[in-house]
């Protein structure tokens, strides 16, 4: 593939190797580092002028940090004469401030989404976004990509019973994702409504459908301190079902996560590798990782050739 470069930020360097290695490309050269009073440095150690650039940073760990680390890179390869910038975003941060819920909240997603296009990228690759309406907050291509395909795969190939599921959703915002799984597969779905006091903390829940013996599929776009999965794995427990899958495309687990998914009534909690797993995989055996490296690195080879990245949303490529 000529005129393209991969550069990886420091964010998740495992996922870039892996998109690299498939593609048969060495990641480009970049040296990053904090001066003493914390302000980020980024030197890019090779020539980018006429270049295909593709940026592989996920909004995880030192959100603020990596965020500002991206934005940094993408300006000193746009300023190094590169033809196109691509920001791929696994994870995008601030995705959950996405809507002006209470007087004076702010619309942070729209903020990153403006800073990232003055920076001057020119396309953005992310996956499963928080709310698909995100895509609107940018002035330039956004191409969101599904973990669906990928978690239909694991579903069929490592739950035996998967013909006697039901896929559920933990609130009713992830209503759609769910009807669409629960299509794929040909089984019944089933909503939990949360009524929430503040935020991280869910109040009550009510279960909407007929989980009696059979084996229940949570699925939902990202967990964070699992209060939501863990209540919900309980309630269909309550409810009658045999066992309890959690499939969630980002598995970000900050604060009591871990301890609270390790006393949850989970067979096994999958995640992608959006953000890496490997710390938290060591302290709670029930998290399994679905590797999503390739759907990435196919919709970059796409995207670099012109081609169309829409077959990606049914299909995991091989």
């Amino acid at each position: 593939m000529p005129n393209i470069v991969l550069f990886s930020g420091s964010s998740h360097h495992d996922l870039s190797q892996k998109v690299a290695d498939r593609l048969g490309l060495e990641l480009g050269k970049v040296i990053t580092k904090k001066f003493s009073n914390q302000e980020t440095c980024v030197e890019i150690g090779e020539s980018v002028r006429g270049e295909d650039v593709y940026i592989i940073q996920s909004g995880c760990g030192e959100i603020n940090d990596n965020l500002m680390e991206l934005l940094i890179m993408i300006n000193a390869c746009k300023i190094a004469s590169s033809s196109r910038v691509t920001a791929v975003i696994p994870c995008f941060p601030y995705a959950r401030q996405d809507k002006k819920d209470k007087s004076r909240a702010p619309i942070s997603a729209k903020l990153v989404a403006n800073m990232l296009s003055v920076a001057g990228a020119d396309h953005i690759i992310t996956m499963d976004l928080h709310a698909s309406q995100i895509q609107g907050f940018f002035d330039i291509a956004v191409d969101n990509l599904y973990a669906e395909p990928a978690v239909l795969q694991w579903i069929r190939e490592n739950i035996p019973e998967w013909k006697n599921c039901i896929i559920v959703s933990p609130d009713a915002g992830g209503a759609k994702r769910v009807t669409s799984i629960a299509d794929r597969l040909n089984v019944e779905f089933a909503l939990i409504h949360k009524e929430r006091k503040k935020a991280n903390e869910v109040d009550r829940m009510v279960l909407v459908g007929d989980v009696k013996d059979r084996v229940a599929i949570l699925v939902d776009d990202m967990a964070d301190t699992c209060g939501t999965i863990c209540h919900a794995a309980d309630k269909l427990i309550d409810a009658g079902a045999i066992k309890v899958y959690a499939i969630l495309t980002h598995g970000i687990f900050s604060g009591p996560a871990i301890s609270r998914i390790n006393n949850a009534p989970f067979e096994a909690v999958v995640v992608t590798n959006t953000i890496p797993q490997e710390e938290k995989m060591k302290s709670c055996p029930k998290i399994q990782v679905i590797d999503i490296s390739m759907i990435l690195a196919e919709a970059i080879r796409r995207t670099h050739n012109g081609e169309s990245v829409s077959y990606l949303f049914s299909h995991v490529p091989l």
